[in-house]
Protein backbone atom coordinates (compact mmCIF):
# COMPACT_ATOMS: atom_id res chain seq x y z
CA UNK A 1 0.00 0.00 0.00
CA UNK A 2 1.10 3.42 -1.10
CA UNK A 3 2.02 5.96 1.70
CA UNK A 4 -0.60 9.16 1.93
CA UNK A 5 1.54 12.40 0.11
CA UNK A 6 1.70 13.94 3.15
CA UNK A 7 3.89 10.61 4.27
CA UNK A 8 5.56 10.00 1.57
CA UNK A 9 9.56 10.56 2.45
CA UNK A 10 10.57 9.48 5.61
CA UNK A 11 8.92 6.56 7.09
CA UNK A 12 8.53 7.76 11.11
CA UNK A 13 8.46 11.46 12.86
CA UNK A 14 11.82 12.19 13.99
CA UNK A 15 11.79 12.08 17.48
CA UNK A 16 13.31 15.66 19.25
CA UNK A 17 16.87 15.20 20.58
CA UNK A 18 17.85 16.30 23.72
CA UNK A 19 20.03 19.74 24.17
CA UNK A 20 20.70 22.05 21.18
CA UNK A 21 18.95 21.06 17.68
CA UNK A 22 22.00 21.86 15.85
CA UNK A 23 25.54 22.55 17.26
CA UNK A 24 28.65 23.74 16.16
CA UNK A 25 31.24 23.00 18.29
CA UNK A 26 34.32 24.60 18.35
CA UNK A 27 34.72 24.43 14.70
CA UNK A 28 37.37 25.51 12.37
CA UNK A 29 37.82 25.39 8.69
CA UNK A 30 41.18 26.15 6.75
CA UNK A 31 42.00 26.92 3.36
CA UNK A 32 46.45 26.94 3.88
CA UNK A 33 46.82 29.73 5.72
CA UNK A 34 43.17 31.49 5.35
CA UNK A 35 41.22 30.66 8.24
CA UNK A 36 37.48 30.82 6.85
CA UNK A 37 35.86 30.00 10.01
CA UNK A 38 37.82 29.79 13.41
CA UNK A 39 36.47 28.18 16.49
CA UNK A 40 33.03 28.99 15.69
CA UNK A 41 30.66 27.56 18.61
CA UNK A 42 27.10 28.04 17.79
CA UNK A 43 23.60 26.70 19.01
CA UNK A 44 20.69 26.79 17.70
CA UNK A 45 16.77 25.22 18.53
CA UNK A 46 14.35 23.43 16.53
CA UNK A 47 11.93 25.59 15.42
CA UNK A 48 14.10 29.06 15.49
CA UNK A 49 14.16 31.33 12.62
CA UNK A 50 17.53 32.91 12.60
CA UNK A 51 20.06 34.76 10.55
CA UNK A 52 23.63 35.04 9.99
CA UNK A 53 25.45 38.13 8.88
CA UNK A 54 28.68 39.56 8.19
CA UNK A 55 30.66 41.12 5.68
CA UNK A 56 32.00 39.83 2.58
CA UNK A 57 34.86 37.86 3.41
CA UNK A 58 33.05 36.84 6.97
CA UNK A 59 33.04 33.37 6.56
CA UNK A 60 29.37 33.08 6.16
CA UNK A 61 29.13 31.13 3.28
CA UNK A 62 31.80 28.63 4.86
CA UNK A 63 29.61 28.44 7.55
CA UNK A 64 26.46 27.07 5.67
CA UNK A 65 28.51 24.61 3.64
CA UNK A 66 29.99 22.88 6.90
CA UNK A 67 26.46 22.43 8.11
CA UNK A 68 25.30 20.74 4.55
CA UNK A 69 28.24 19.15 4.30
CA UNK A 70 30.02 20.55 1.76
CA UNK A 71 33.52 19.79 3.10
CA UNK A 72 34.09 18.73 6.93
CA UNK A 73 35.76 20.67 9.31
CA UNK A 74 39.53 20.99 9.74
CA UNK A 75 38.90 20.62 13.64
CA UNK A 76 35.74 20.73 15.78
CA UNK A 77 32.09 18.91 15.25
CA UNK A 78 29.03 19.07 14.18
CA UNK A 79 25.89 17.58 16.14
CA UNK A 80 22.40 17.75 14.41
CA UNK A 81 19.40 16.42 16.38
CA UNK A 82 21.71 14.88 18.90
CA UNK A 83 23.82 13.12 16.13
CA UNK A 84 27.65 13.46 15.32
CA UNK A 85 27.26 14.66 11.61
CA UNK A 86 30.91 15.46 11.51
CA UNK A 87 31.92 13.56 8.63
CA UNK A 88 28.74 12.44 7.37
CA UNK A 89 28.48 13.41 3.47
CA UNK A 90 25.70 15.96 2.04
CA UNK A 91 23.35 12.98 0.71
CA UNK A 92 23.23 11.39 4.50
CA UNK A 93 22.20 15.04 5.71
CA UNK A 94 19.73 15.79 3.72
CA UNK A 95 18.02 12.40 4.59
CA UNK A 96 18.62 13.61 8.11
CA UNK A 97 16.50 16.71 7.22
CA UNK A 98 19.16 19.14 6.44
CA UNK A 99 18.52 21.28 3.24
CA UNK A 100 19.46 24.31 1.46
CA UNK A 101 19.28 26.63 -0.97
CA UNK A 102 21.89 28.88 -2.89
CA UNK A 103 23.10 32.30 -3.51
CA UNK A 104 23.32 31.46 -7.37
CA UNK A 105 19.87 29.75 -7.94
CA UNK A 106 19.79 26.20 -8.27
CA UNK A 107 17.01 24.95 -10.91
CA UNK A 108 16.18 22.74 -14.31
CA UNK A 109 15.26 25.71 -16.54
CA UNK A 110 14.37 24.12 -19.54
CA UNK A 111 11.73 21.56 -17.29
CA UNK A 112 8.39 23.39 -15.78
CA UNK A 113 7.91 24.45 -12.88
CA UNK A 114 5.81 21.33 -11.86
CA UNK A 115 8.60 19.08 -13.13
CA UNK A 116 11.09 20.60 -11.42
CA UNK A 117 9.22 20.29 -8.32
CA UNK A 118 8.30 16.75 -8.91
CA UNK A 119 11.60 15.66 -9.25
CA UNK A 120 11.92 16.80 -5.27
CA UNK A 121 8.93 14.96 -4.34
CA UNK A 122 10.08 11.48 -5.77
CA UNK A 123 13.74 12.25 -4.58
CA UNK A 124 12.29 12.46 -1.18
CA UNK A 125 10.42 9.28 -1.33
CA UNK A 126 13.20 7.62 -3.20
CA UNK A 127 11.05 6.96 -6.04
CA UNK A 128 13.37 8.61 -8.66
CA UNK A 129 15.60 5.18 -9.06
CA UNK A 130 12.47 2.82 -9.93
CA UNK A 131 11.62 2.26 -13.79
CA UNK A 132 8.02 2.58 -13.43
CA UNK A 133 5.38 3.71 -10.86
CA UNK A 134 2.14 2.50 -9.90
CA UNK A 135 -0.85 4.11 -10.23
CA UNK A 136 -1.05 5.11 -6.36
CA UNK A 137 2.02 6.10 -6.17
CA UNK A 138 2.31 8.33 -9.56
CA UNK A 139 -0.86 10.03 -7.64
CA UNK A 140 0.72 10.59 -4.65
CA UNK A 141 3.53 12.57 -6.15
CA UNK A 142 1.10 14.29 -8.25
CA UNK A 143 -0.84 15.50 -5.05
CA UNK A 144 2.55 16.60 -3.20
CA UNK A 145 4.01 18.78 -5.96
CA UNK A 146 0.32 20.65 -6.51
CA UNK A 147 0.48 20.82 -2.30
CA UNK A 148 4.04 22.02 -3.02
CA UNK A 149 2.97 24.62 -5.83
CA UNK A 150 0.12 26.03 -4.10
CA UNK A 151 2.44 26.73 -0.80
CA UNK A 152 5.00 28.76 -2.68
CA UNK A 153 2.23 30.75 -4.47
CA UNK A 154 3.24 29.36 -7.72
CA UNK A 155 -0.48 28.16 -9.06
CA UNK A 156 -1.02 29.08 -12.79
CA UNK A 157 2.81 29.36 -13.51
CA UNK A 158 3.11 25.29 -13.12
CA UNK A 159 3.24 24.61 -16.90
CA UNK A 160 5.69 27.26 -17.85
CA UNK A 161 9.77 26.22 -18.09
CA UNK A 162 11.75 27.46 -14.94
CA UNK A 163 14.23 29.24 -17.21
CA UNK A 164 11.18 31.82 -18.57
CA UNK A 165 9.85 32.82 -15.34
CA UNK A 166 10.99 36.19 -13.40
CA UNK A 167 14.56 36.10 -11.34
CA UNK A 168 12.20 36.33 -7.77
CA UNK A 169 10.29 33.12 -9.31
CA UNK A 170 13.06 31.01 -10.05
CA UNK A 171 13.94 31.37 -6.45
CA UNK A 172 10.68 30.73 -4.98
CA UNK A 173 11.00 27.54 -7.28
CA UNK A 174 14.11 26.43 -5.70
CA UNK A 175 12.86 27.16 -2.38
CA UNK A 176 9.95 24.76 -3.08
CA UNK A 177 12.37 22.38 -4.51
CA UNK A 178 14.13 22.42 -0.74
CA UNK A 179 10.97 21.92 0.10
CA UNK A 180 9.88 18.64 -1.27
CA UNK A 181 12.89 17.06 0.55
CA UNK A 182 11.23 17.77 3.65
CA UNK A 183 13.98 19.81 5.88
CA UNK A 184 14.08 19.63 9.34
CA UNK A 185 16.72 22.71 9.29
CA UNK A 186 16.17 24.65 6.56
CA UNK A 187 19.01 26.32 5.17
CA UNK A 188 18.95 29.88 3.34
CA UNK A 189 22.13 31.26 1.51
CA UNK A 190 20.83 35.08 0.41
CA UNK A 191 17.26 34.09 -0.26
CA UNK A 192 16.32 37.71 -1.52
CA UNK A 193 19.48 37.76 -3.75
CA UNK A 194 19.25 39.74 -7.13
CA UNK A 195 15.78 40.55 -6.28
CA UNK A 196 13.45 43.79 -6.88
CA UNK A 197 11.46 44.95 -3.90
CA UNK A 198 8.23 43.75 -4.79
CA UNK A 199 9.84 40.48 -5.07
CA UNK A 200 11.97 40.56 -1.96
CA UNK A 201 8.69 41.32 -0.23
CA UNK A 202 6.99 38.29 -1.31
CA UNK A 203 9.87 36.10 -0.46
CA UNK A 204 10.39 37.22 3.07
CA UNK A 205 6.46 36.82 3.32
CA UNK A 206 6.86 33.31 2.44
CA UNK A 207 9.43 32.34 4.67
CA UNK A 208 7.60 33.91 7.50
CA UNK A 209 4.80 32.07 6.64
CA UNK A 210 6.91 29.07 6.20
CA UNK A 211 8.24 29.44 10.02
CA UNK A 212 4.76 30.28 11.32
CA UNK A 213 2.26 28.01 9.48
CA UNK A 214 4.58 25.17 8.78
CA UNK A 215 7.00 25.33 11.86
CA UNK A 216 10.08 25.21 9.83
CA UNK A 217 13.59 25.80 11.44
CA UNK A 218 15.02 28.22 9.47
CA UNK A 219 18.66 29.31 9.27
CA UNK A 220 19.53 32.25 6.74
CA UNK A 221 22.17 34.47 5.57
CA UNK A 222 20.96 37.81 4.50
CA UNK A 223 22.92 40.76 3.53
CA UNK A 224 19.65 43.20 3.75
CA UNK A 225 19.30 44.26 7.04
CA UNK A 226 16.23 45.64 6.78
CA UNK A 227 15.23 41.86 6.43
CA UNK A 228 17.41 40.68 8.91
CA UNK A 229 15.95 42.77 11.70
CA UNK A 230 12.49 41.96 10.35
CA UNK A 231 12.16 38.27 10.48
CA UNK A 232 14.30 36.79 12.71
CA UNK A 233 14.25 35.77 16.21
CA UNK A 234 17.97 35.79 16.69
CA UNK A 235 21.02 36.77 14.99
CA UNK A 236 24.47 35.52 14.89
CA UNK A 237 27.51 38.03 13.36
CA UNK A 238 30.14 36.36 11.50
CA UNK A 239 33.55 38.58 11.31
CA UNK A 240 36.94 37.05 10.15
CA UNK A 241 35.78 33.40 10.48
CA UNK A 242 34.63 33.97 14.22
CA UNK A 243 31.65 35.34 15.95
CA UNK A 244 31.42 39.11 16.65
CA UNK A 245 28.03 39.09 18.46
CA UNK A 246 25.12 37.01 19.12
CA UNK A 247 21.51 37.51 20.58
CA UNK A 248 17.78 38.94 19.65
CA UNK A 249 17.77 41.49 16.85
CA UNK A 250 17.56 44.56 19.85
CA UNK A 251 20.54 43.05 21.69
CA UNK A 252 22.41 43.30 18.13
CA UNK A 253 21.06 46.69 17.17
CA UNK A 254 22.17 47.76 20.39
CA UNK A 255 25.49 45.61 20.12
CA UNK A 256 28.44 49.21 19.88
CA UNK A 257 30.87 46.45 17.78
CA UNK A 258 28.29 45.32 15.21
CA UNK A 259 26.81 49.05 14.93
CA UNK A 260 30.01 50.45 14.02
CA UNK A 261 31.12 47.40 11.91
CA UNK A 262 27.71 46.22 9.83
CA UNK A 263 24.99 49.10 10.50
CA UNK A 264 27.29 52.21 9.63
CA UNK A 265 26.76 53.62 13.41
CA UNK A 266 29.99 55.43 15.38
CA UNK A 267 29.98 53.16 18.57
Amino acid sequence: MNAPASQMGRSAEPVPAAGPFLLMDNVSRHFGTLRAVDGVTFEMNEGELRAVIGPNGAGKTTFFNLISGLFPPTSGRVVFAGEDITRQPIVRRVGAGIVRTFQITEIMPDLSVFENIRVGVETAARLNTRPWLSRAARADVIARTEELIGLVDLAGKEDRAVGELAHGDQRVVELALALSLKPRLLLLDEPTAGMGDHETDQMVELVRRLHREKGVTILFIEHDMGIVFGIAERITVLDQGRVLADGTPDMISADPRVRAAYLGTAA
